[in-house]
């Protein structure tokens, strides 16, 4: 009996010990939002934590508390791990940092023009520690700054890496507003980008004006992705705008399908138009146009 007892001690503690908690935290303020998993189960919001980072514990702030699922057999973990609450030193460096990366993009703009490159300045990070600070910008092409970062070094005592971007990688760090009038997709959540092509609007029967289908970053919405496996799935079987099918005794011709209501939209031999439902559609016969009927249009 008290040996199933501490059995039972031990699993439950086992238990306690696996459990997992999760976290939205942000490393810089107005930045993308991540989940962080970690074992600290009362975390409040705006605290300063330290999260495991490639490059050394990094400060972040909680935003709030993420959903987590205690009865999944197996421990989730999310793409960041969050091992500490920051201490008080920590703490108030952390939040100088935002003001000290801004006085390094201004230095760093004023170096840009002395060299006279072309090239466009996005956001200046530094590592915590201090060993290194990375400049994003963007160019139409290669850029040599070999002499602009001898003059970084010299400036901010440190290592200096400059990453050049393109125009949506730059449109995720400057955030914005959409056409739909929310925060852009890839400043909130996306972690990387898709493959977008002109055939995902065609797909959705989207118009092709470039304006409307296009980001602020002027390049396809990332959005089109969203919905163009679901298109393609509800497309599968309906018949397709230019076929002539036959219903009964009476022959249509498809002149639009709509896939989310699974309707088409077709005429009849009169040219009045009409919207078949899928139970009117889904028996109909494809109608084969015979070699003479052909030469008669002719």
């Amino acid at each position: 009996m008290v040996q199933a007892q501490d059995d039972k001690r031990d699993e439950e503690a086992q238990g306690e010990e696996e459990q997992v908690f999760f976290y939205r935290v942000c490393f810089r303020k107005n930045g993308q939002e991540v989940t962080a998993s970690s074992d600290i189960p009362d975390l409040k919001a705006r605290e300063v934590v330290m999260v495991k980072t490639d490059h050394g514990a990094e400060p972040a702030r909680v935003v709030s508390r993420a959903p987590s699922c205690p009865g999944c057999e197996k421990v989730r973990r999310a793409p960041h791990t969050l091992t500490r609450r920051a201490n008080q030193e920590e703490a108030g460096r952390y939040a100088n940092i935002d003001a000290w990366e801004k006085t390094a993009f201004q230095a760093c703009k004023v170096l840009i023009e002395r060299h006279k490159l072309a090239m466009r300045l996005t956001r200046a990070e530094r590592y915590f520690n201090g060993s290194k600070i990375v400049l994003y910008f963007t160019a139409n092409n290669r850029i040599d700054f070999r002499d602009l970062v001898k003059d970084l070094v010299l400036e901010f005592h440190t290592r200096v890496e400059m990453r050049q971007m393109g125009v949506r990688h730059e449109t995720r760090m400057l955030g914005g507003l959409g056409a739909c009038g929310r925060e852009l997709c890839c400043s909130v959540f996306m972690e990387e980008f898709d493959s977008v092509s002109i055939k995902m609007a065609k797909e959705q029967d989207l118009p092709l004006n470039p304006t409307k289908i296009s980001g602020v970053c002027n390049r396809l919405l990332c959005c089109l992705t969203y919905e163009y496996s679901t298109y393609r799935r509800e497309r599968k079987g309906m018949p397709k705008p230019g076929k002539r099918i036959k219903i009964g005794e009476e022959i249509f011709l498809v002149k639009r399908q709509n896939p989310l209501q699974q309707t088409l939209q077709v005429s009849d031999h009169k040219g009045e138009g009409q919207v078949l439902t899928r139970e009117q559609w889904q028996n109909c016969e494809l109608v084969k146009v015979e070699e003479s009927g052909r030469k008669e249009k002719k």
